[in-house]
């Protein structure tokens, strides 16, 4: 499938965290510190909306149920063995691409 465009920068504030379309899948986008980061936007547990979840560093937390990930790695946090799907990420300026594969 290559890189799609799903936003830019300005789109997403460091600290924030954001459902995106790419390529016809939910994509949870986050800005750690100015990098960016995107996992599958449908929890493991129940397929609950990751892109609404709140962003503590780089831990995002379900807005259902509470299930926690790593937004740099797809895993459950702090345990890890199951996960989401973690997708890659480039910067081109002011836009950002995911690779979903």
């Amino acid at each position: 499938m290559g890189y799609v465009r799903v936003a830019r920068t300005s789109d997403i504030p460091a600290g924030k965290i954001c459902e995106v379309q790419a390529a016809g899948k939910t994509v949870a986008l986050a800005n750690v510190a100015g990098k960016f980061f995107a996992i599958s936007g449908m929890c493991a547990h129940q397929a609950g909306p990751l892109g609404e979840g709140e962003l503590d560093g780089q831990i995002v937390t379900c807005p259902w149920h509470g299930w926690q990930f790593d937004v740099t790695t797809g895993q459950v946090s702090p345990h890890g063995g199951i996960g989401v799907e973690r997708y890659a990420v480039e910067v081109r300026g002011d836009e950002i691409f995911v690779d979903v594969g």
